[in-house]
């Protein structure tokens, strides 16, 4: 695959991640709304109570072995390691075996330590052994994600939602039927287990698909491996070593970011109903109003964990290879697109809460107090795609320990927070503490996940295009989305119409203000999915001008050079002498770049001087001199092109 083709493509897979992510997330949700007519609100919150004590246990055995196997497996690649790289999947293949059969067993006996109320136990345990199925699943996705091919994954994600969706509205209604004439706890109970039918059915139906994709590319995968005979082989004993010593801190983080929502969840009943002394059902139905903002919300989050799986493998690949002008860009590329979706999403669900819990759930008694959760979680969008991202980043280059303690940090401030909250201050305003705890922990692990980046990476993200562009953009889209529903919702009032016409003109606002605000450019657009047809959209639409390069003037400072800086043609970049990166990390300070001109980067937002000659340091007669011409620019390391891996080569 030649270079220019190449050059975005970690933003390219990440879209078709993160559109399969946002896919599957609108499933989950739709699906949702029959879901809940069948088993109720009782029956959701013995569901979702079931399903987060499940979530747990599958992040801590599972769910981390796709990120950390593409991470490992990666590395192998970056290098040309073939047989090393499938030796490393055969061993997490058989760890995933041990550890996901031992978890399984644990969550079915149990099941009765892991929630607290009674009627949960019985979904809870006939969601044991989809934790076992999950894990070979995870590894099949995490190899091909090390070849940065992101399609199987995707494909295999949507399947599983899909069949998840059918299995699961099929099954609660046949338990329900079963259950009738029983007491209401007993059908709600009945028809929460059928609902967590559906969820392992659904990763079968992936983990078949992702079978079926690796016997397709065996014999591609076979003659690589017989054909590395250049790289020593590495023993299997050291791999298991390896694969424990890498898994383990994702394990760790990744539980411990996850685990607010079964930890919020146990306390909540706890407390409710043993010091409050609260009944079961009504337990249920409060958790199950917290659950229904919780699932629209996490839609948008999709994009920023999707984003970070397909981050790790090039990050980690660059930072192998001591690209860190590289992974500075990836970095920068993906928080930008992940905010310009993630901020107007949240002011967009923020100010149309009601209308959208409407559309997708039903139950006009808890309808209100849902939609007003949902509007104060609303910011909590922002904090989780960044505080995701960043956890990636990190683990990606090794500092697997600051996640781990940044997460620890935000589960016991917002932990202690939620208990006082709840045990001194007024019963009735129990789920509003439960929210504020929720956006607490989002905001505190997101901003030491970013201290953290900003501190082992020497980076700082650009503020104003980034964060304050598209604030004020989305703020004006607020505004105008609220006032479309209102007046079309005073006219016609049909909800569904009105909600349509308010996201179809707060998108389009959005999106003509941040070409007209310059919060992003024609070259970021150009990397983004459909990025060429949006480009195409407005500039019909006259939004974004035309290219000023025919002038020779304007548009030749400017082409695929964001910063607005001049390129020059040099053999070598110049050290950093601020944070002595380069000459750390590269030996030399010098990057090869093959014939290709570097590229400059203004990403940390101070203004600091170039004036050494790049090169000279070594004695090099034919390297030119570099010089700023402003201050406020730092050269970036130049990154040759990492060069995708892709099974069917």
């Amino acid at each position: 695959m030649p270079n220019n083709e190449k050059k975005d493509s970690f933003i390219l897979q990440a879209g078709i991640l993160a559109s399969a992510g946002i896919i599957c997330r609108i499933i989950g949700l739709l699906y949702n709304t029959p879901l809940v007519m069948i088993i109720g609100d009782e029956g959701n919150g013995y569901y979702n109570s079931a399903y987060y004590a499940y979530s747990i246990v599958l992040l801590i055995s599972s769910y981390s072995i796709p990120s950390a196997v593409s991470k490992v497996i990666a590395q192998r690649l970056a290098t040309k390691e073939y047989r090393n790289a499938h030796r490393i999947f055969c061993c997490a293949f058989i760890y995933v075996l041990v550890v996901g059969g031992i978890a399984s067993l644990f969550v079915f006996f149990g099941a009765g330590i892991l929630v607290k109320m009674e009627s949960a136990v019985l979904p809870l345990k006939i969601l044991a052994p989809t934790i076992f199925f999950s894990g070979i699943l995870g590894v099949l996705r995490g190899y091909f994600q090390a070849h940065k091919t992101m399609l199987q994954t995707s494909v295999s994600q949507i399947m599983e939602q899909i069949v998840n969706a059918a299995a699961s509205i099929g099954m609660a209604y046949m338990l329900v039927q079963m259950a009738e004439g029983k007491d209401a706890t007993t059908i709600a109970s009945y028809g929460a287990a059928g609902g967590t039918i559906g969820t392992g059915v659904g990763v079968l139906a992936g983990l078949l698909f992702m079978l079926a994709m690796y016997g397709l590319n065996r014999k591609t995968i076979k003659n690589r491996a017989e054909k590395d005979t250049g790289h020593k082989d590495e023993s299997y004993g050291d791999i298991f070593k390896m694969i424990l010593l890498v898994v383990t801190p994702f394990i760790i983080s990744t539980g411990i970011y996850n685990i607010n929502n079964f930890l919020d969840n146990t306390i909540y009943q706890h407390i409710m109903m043993d010091v409050k002394e609260i009944g079961e059902a009504l337990v249920a139905t409060d958790l199950s109003s917290v659950s229904k903002g919780t699932k629209i919300s996490n839609i948008p989050i999709a994009l920023a964990s999707s984003m970070a799986t397909a981050l790790i493998p090039g990050i980690s690949s660059a930072f192998v290879k001591g690209r860190l002008g590289g992974v500075r860009k990836k970095v920068a590329k993906s928080v930008k697109v992940t905010m310009l979706i993630s901020i107007p999403c949240a002011v967009g669900i923020g100010v149309l809460a009601k209308p959208i819990m409407m559309v997708i759930f039903h139950q006009p008694d808890t309808l209100e107090i849902s939609s007003v959760l949902l509007s104060c979680m609303a910011v909590s969008i922002i904090f989780y795609a960044l505080s995701t991202l960043t956890q990636a980043i990190l683990q990606s280059i090794g500092k697997m320990k600051a996640p781990i303690i940044n997460a620890s940090a935000a589960v016991v401030i917002h932990a202690g927070v939620m208990v006082a909250m709840m045990l001194f201050m007024d019963v009735k305003y129990s789920l509003y503490y439960y929210v504020f705890a929720t956006v607490l922990y989002s905001f505190i692990l997101c901003l030491l996940n970013q201290i953290s980046v900003r501190r082992h990476l020497k980076y700082r993200q650009e503020a104003g295009k980034t964060f304050l562009r598209p604030i004020a953009a989305s703020i004006i889209m607020g505004a105008a989305a609220y006032g479309v529903y209102q007046g079309l919702f005073y006219l016609c009032k049909i909800n569904i119409i009105a909600l349509a016409a308010a996201v179809a003109v707060g998108g389009m606002i959005y999106f003509v203000l941040v070409i007209r605000f310059k919060a992003v450019t024609e070259e970021e657009m150009q990397g983004m999915p459909k990025g060429y047809m949006l480009i195409g959209i407005a500039k019909k639409l006259r939004i974004m001008k035309e290219d000023n390069d025919k002038s020779g003037k304007k548009g030749a400072k400017k082409k695929n050079n964001t910063s607005g800086t001049k390129k020059v043609s040099v053999k070598s970049t110049a050290p950093d002498k601020k944070s002595g990166l380069a000459q750390k990390e590269n030996g030399s300070g010098m990057d090869k770049i093959s014939g290709r001109e570097p590229e400059w980067d203004d990403l940390s937002g101070k203004g600091q001087e170039w004036e050494e000659l790049a090169g000279r340091e070594s004695g090099k007669k034919d390297v030119p001199s570099w010089k700023t011409p402003k201050a406020g620019i730092i050269p970036a390391e130049t990154e040759t092109e990492d060069g995708d891996y892709w099974l069917d080569d």
